[in-house]
């Protein structure tokens, strides 16, 4: 009786990163409406991070809440700051229950983990825990940014990269990379395949806030900004494609 042939496995893509912290805003889960969470915008984000957890990339995320409640323009309308901060920490949660629900539905074991102790919807934020969570092949979902209000969700994105020892931060935007100006505003408009976090600070770009370039200039954490409302895209941060700016040293 003749053998079968035996089938090889399909060789996985080589990745560049193995660990990885995502950046999403909370505007990134509006898709087109102006306030809330559009359900097959998250559900596409939901099968963007599965495309790279797949590959057995460690994926951690730090979500913003500004498609809900903003805490900086809620003090601009007269609200006192640490309050409205607070309730932009509680956005943020929204947003990240609503992200683990997609990504469950699509079969990703998912932990979130919140820096203000909530514990009948997430876990207490613990940095051992998250990096165990994280070995074991859990996307962890870190919500309500640092837990301190005047920090923002940038902030606890570089914080939180650094903790659970992240090569990368990837910074999701609407737009392809750091540009001179804003793209939209201005046709002329240089985009930087490559920038140093000085030229950020310099430069006054809106890559993220100046402590988040900070923290990262300090310990030699690079960013990519990429636009993440395109297909693939993620994936092909991870596998070194050119794809969006790099900030980085000189």
């Amino acid at each position: 009786m003749a053998r079968k042939p035996k089938i090889k496995p399909k060789n996985k893509p080589k990745v560049k990163y193995r660990r990885i912290l995502l950046k999403l805003s909370g505007e990134a889960l509006m898709g087109q409406r102006s306030y809330g969470i559009d359900a097959s915008t998250v559900d596409f984000m939901a099968s963007e991070i599965k495309g790279i957890h797949d590959l057995g990339i460690e994926v951690a995320v730090v979500i913003g809440g500004g498609n809900i409640f903003r805490g900086v323009e809620g003090s601009v309308k007269g609200m006192e700051r640490a309050t409205a901060d607070y309730m932009g920490m509680l956005a943020t949660v929204i947003n990240a229950l609503a992200l683990q629900n997609a990504l469950e539905k699509t079969g990703v074991p998912t932990r979130v983990q919140s820096a203000i102790e909530m514990r009948e919807l997430a876990e207490p934020y613990i940095r051992r825990r998250a990096v165990r969570h994280l070995e074991k092949g859990r996307v962890v979902i870190f919500a309500a940014g640092t837990g301190n209000p005047y920090f923002t969700t940038d902030t606890a994105a570089s914080l939180r990269a650094m903790e659970i020892g992240a090569e990368i931060i990837l910074k999701a935007t609407k737009v392809d990379g750091v540009y001179s100006a804003d793209p939209f505003k201005d046709p002329k408009a240089k985009k930087f395949k490559k920038i140093s976090y000085i030229d950020v600070l310099k430069k006054g770009l809106n890559v993220m806030d100046s402590t988040a370039i900070s923290l990262c200039m300090d310990n030699a954490l690079p960013i990519v900004v990429f636009n993440v409302r395109k297909k693939g895209n993620i994936k092909r941060v991870m596998e070194g494609k050119n794809i969006g700016t790099i900030v980085e040293m000189d």
